[in-house]
């Protein structure tokens, strides 16, 4: 991607997000609904073909942020992602789903009365990584240092530092801690922002 393929900073304001932070990449390419409901911090880089469908509650994006190329976050109830969180291609975020079990209609375009929406928060703290391809469902509360493979199903919580794999995502192994040493330095080097 070119320099050219993001939004200048001087362009960011005119997007009409409810906060944006210094030093954050918007590609022209990628789509925002609800956009006065969507927080981003700094050093933030949203890729190609992104979606961000924000409703009730928004989307708040911390610091050091990456969201790669295809991916979509949607929902009535909040999606958060904190400091250091990664996404990497054609990952879904839903905070909201219909209910598929044929008691209720599906569709947004039908009236409330005739849907049985579940709608939960969704958020992914510090130093989470998710891999190409995984959907995370609503309610999903990812810790920690959390590393989720391709291709995982995440409907849940995930304890911190573990590795997720799988469809339902299970813990496989523990992740090393180590990058919680190197947040320390880059606070000191770069400042805190």
């Amino acid at each position: 991607m070119t320099a050219n393929s993001f939004y200048s900073q001087d362009e960011l304001p005119g997007l009409g997000l409810g906060q944006v932070g210094h030093n954050v990449l918007i590609s022209r390419k990628s789509s925002l609904y609800g956009a006065a409901r969507i927080r981003i911090g700094c050093h933030v880089r949203i890729d190609d073909f992104v979606v961000l469908s924000a409703g009730d509650e928004g989307i708040d994006i911390g610091s050091y942020v990456h969201i790669g190329v295809y991916t979509n976050l949607q929902g009535k109830a909040n999606i958060r992602l904190d400091d250091f969180a990664g996404l990497s291609s054609r990952v879904s975020i839903y905070s909201s789903t219909d209910d598929y079990l044929g008691g209720f209609m599906t569709n947004p375009m039908l009236p409330n009365e005739y849907r049985n929406t579940k709608n939960q928060a969704v958020h992914l703290m510090k130093h989470v990584l998710v891999g190409s391809g995984t959907v995370i469902l609503p309610g999903a509360v990812l810790e920690t240092g959390v590393a989720i493979g391709a291709l995982c199903l995440v409907a849940g919580h995930c304890a911190a530092f573990g590795v997720y794999h799988g469809n339902p995502a299970r813990m496989v192994m523990k992740r090393d801690m180590k990058l919680l040493e190197w947040e320390k330095e880059l606070a000191i080097r770069y400042g805190k922002e």
